[in-house]
């Protein structure tokens, strides 16, 4: 794992003016930078970067952070990627390594240009040489498909034009088993260690020779956030299967991953505020060409969580498109799961299901861009998909089919960890089932399934937060906390009374809950307890702000953090209130006390 105060000297070397510059054309304006924000539409500059405090902020949508938190939000890469970027900008060596055998190799063995994170900051070995090979392949198979009039003739009838075949970087790659020999000298004969097998460029055949892997298919280069090349899917033209054919995963690729077009894509979704989603690449290549441009499409997988959370980090909207037929049900109702650990507030998940018969290719050359668009405006919300697809499955005119809904229903909810959407959706499903809201939290007893690791956990943080708020947010996000707090501090007179009256609320709930363990609570049955108190609205504010992702952050820290906090703002009372007071009515004890709270 990359140590926390190796990331604070990074941050320390590094001036985030240069990194948000290379993405954004800032102008001088005093002490700060300006810009107009990159994460929504403005026409007057909002948003700052401050250098001597090295932070940016927009003063119109709210976006807050140092350059870590620029690239995760504005690149849509994870923490780890992001610290790679930056590591190498400042010529450093990340310290402490851990690879996927759990070996710490010596800096001589792996440059920083050699090295790739997976999403959890392992570092996976790889060599620049593997990039190298792939752009060659793909220069190969662009000059074959100019070559060949079978490949033309096959983009041509779906209607694929010169000028998009050129910039998606399509390419052709040839019939026969050895046609990657005439651009590789060192085309392997034969073993598995050779870089072009570990490319996935080359089959390695025991005992045989090798084999290009990809033959007579129309090539789609895969790019990663860098831009470089780390995979390819083939088409074939011969009725061959598989249909579709993706490079397997390396050391450059995995499918879980990447997304098709997400990099150049980018623009496009940030200024729309949507990323539509779609399974093929002729879809992506084709909407495209016709102006939907804020469009990916996954790689031969089901969409999976990493999915969810690098499209989140571009934009707040995303919609799945299906074929509207049985198998797209399944697969929206399989991202519809995917989905729901990962679900924010304030973030919204679509579907949209096309007329049978037709897929996002076949549509569009059809009916054109505003007729897509139009389907797109009429996208399902996750929770109307989520409500009519369980309801369609049981019978709501009967208690045998309103209670299979409740049973089918729970493994579902208890993976919510948006407390406002969670909530909000408990609410319907009790309505569905004519069940009372608190009747069904008894019945459901969440909790369990959705509890993270607390050392892999994050509540995002507000630019300013009092330890009161932070400790609501952390009894929302693990209630078992509950039992660390040392309640006397509330009784503090530092003027948060609307948060420490609420902190008191949900400490009493806590420990007076009639559920067996805190494993069988979340927020969603914290909040539909104290819907109907005064409490309400300060609650649902403060869980809007409560969020889990993906990066290092340790639970425990915060909680002690806050708990010094208080004991820290009782101690300055307590010394006020003692100064305040004449030296000469001070007891002995007191002067004893004053003495020892000003040097602790």
């Amino acid at each position: 794992m990359i140590a926390q105060p190796f990331i604070q000297e990074l941050l320390d070397r590094i001036d985030i003016v240069d990194i948000v510059t290379r993405h954004l054309q800032l102008k001088k304006a005093g002490a700060n930078f300006t810009a107009c924000c990159p994460f929504h539409n403005e026409k007057t500059p909002s948003f700052t970067v401050n250098s001597s405090k090295q932070f940016y902020h927009c003063f119109g949508c709210g976006r807050h952070g140092n350059a870590i938190n620029f690239l995760m939000e504005h690149s849509g890469v994870s923490f780890v990627e992001a610290v790679e970027s930056l590591v190498a900008h400042a010529g450093m060596q990340i310290p402490a390594w851990k690879n996927v055998n759990s070996r710490a190799p010596d800096p001589s063995e792996a440059s920083l240009n050699e090295v790739r994170f997976d999403e959890v900051g392992e570092v996976i070995q790889t060599s620049p040489d593997l990039y190298g090979r792939m752009e060659q392949a793909a220069k190969f198979y662009r000059v074959q498909l100019k070559q060949s009039e079978l490949a033309i003739a096959y983009l041509k009838d779906r209607g694929v034009s010169g000028q998009t075949a050129l910039r998606f970087g399509i390419g052709y790659a040839p019939s026969g088993w050895q046609n990657l020999a005439e651009i590789f000298t060192d085309y392997p004969p034969g073993g598995s260690s050779h870089a072009l097998v570990r490319s996935g460029l080359i089959v390695a055949h025991e005992g045989k020779k090798n084999y290009d892997r990809f033959r007579h298919r129309i090539m789609f280069p895969i790019l990663d956030h860098k831009k470089k090349i780390v995979g390819f899917g083939g088409r074939a033209l011969d009725g061959n299967e598989p249909k579709y054919l993706n490079s397997p995963e390396t050391s450059l690729f995995v499918k879980g991953r990447e997304l098709y077009n997400l990099v150049s894509a980018g623009p496009a979704i940030r200024k729309s505020g949507r990323v539509v989603v779609v399974e093929g690449y002729m879809d992506v290549v084709m909407l495209v060409q016709y102006g939907i441009e804020n469009v990916v499409a996954t790689l031969g997988t089901a969409t999976t969580s990493t999915h969810i959370q690098k499209l989140l980090r571009y934009t707040d909207e995303v919609v799945f498109c299906f074929d509207g037929d049985e198998a797209g049900t399944k697969a929206a109702w399989r991202a519809l799961e995917t989905s729901l650990p990962q679900l924010k507030d304030g973030k919204d998940i679509k579907f949209l299901f096309l007329p049978d018969k037709e897929d996002p290719d076949s549509y569009i050359r059809k009916y054109g861009k505003d007729a897509f668009e139009d389907l797109l405006e009429k996208a399902q919300l996750l929770s109307v998909f989520f409500c009519k697809e369980l309801s369609s499955r049981v019978n709501l005119g009967t208690s045998e089919g309103r209670a299979r809904l409740v049973q089918q229903a729970e493994p579902l909810l208890v993976q919510i960890n948006a407390p406002v959407f969670g909530f909000m959706l408990m609410k319907r499903i009790s309505e569905l089932a004519g069940v009372d809201q608190n009747q069904l939290i008894a019945f459901l007893k969440p909790g369990k399934k959705n509890q993270p690791s607390t050392s892999r956990s994050s509540v995002s943080r507000p630019l300013s937060v009092t330890p009161y708020r932070r400790l609501i947010q952390i009894l929302l996000h693990t209630p078992a906390y509950v039992d660390k707090l040392d309640t006397d501090l509330f009784a503090l007179n530092d003027g948060q009374s609307e948060e420490k009256a609420l902190l008191a609320a949900l400490v009493d709930f806590l420990k007076t809950s009639s559920c067996a363990s805190m494993d069988e609570l979340n927020s969603v049955a914290i909040m539909l307890h104290l819907d109907q108190t005064p409490h309400r609205v300060l609650l649902e504010k403060i869980a809007r702000d409560i969020y889990v992702k993906d990066v290092d952050w340790d639970i425990d820290a915060e909680f002690t953090g806050a708990m010094v906090r208080l004991r820290e703002a009782q101690r300055k009372l307590r010394v006020s209130e003692l100064h305040n007071r004449p030296l000469a009515s001070l007891t002995p004890e007191e002067k004893k006390e004053l003495r020892r709270l000003i040097l602790s």
